[in-house]
């Protein structure tokens, strides 16, 4: 299982990068940071395009934090569990199931 990250610094201004990347690196999860975008402006269909699923947690202009991942989700906490409080987008987590058992991606 490949897992990558990248702190895009606006998912909207490096789509097109990331389209490629992720074409030509075929990683089961991306976890993406500083997004910048609320979640209903994500550009999720070209990556769902590509067999992703997307979790996000959104925030205009500051922060923002995506996961992508070819296996479905099992579960998505878009912010520090446990804190209430938290807004800001800066914390997702997800699990996946695999083979071996649950994988948890934060």
């Amino acid at each position: 299982m490949r897992v990558a990250t990248w702190n895009v610094n606006s998912i909207k201004q490096r789509l097109d990068n990331l389209v490629a990347w992720l074409g030509a690196r075929q990683p089961d999860i991306v976890c993406l940071q500083e997004t910048k975008c609320v979640d209903e402006a994500f550009p999720r269909e070209p990556l769902e395009a590509l067999g992703y699923n997307v979790a996000i947690h959104g925030q205009k202009t500051f922060n923002g934090v995506a996961i992508l991942s070819k296996l479905p989700f099992d579960e998505v906490t878009p912010q520090l569990p446990g804190d209430n409080a938290d807004d800001h987008a800066r914390f997702i987590e997800a699990q996946v199931s695999v083979e071996s058992g649950v994988l948890r991606v934060a």
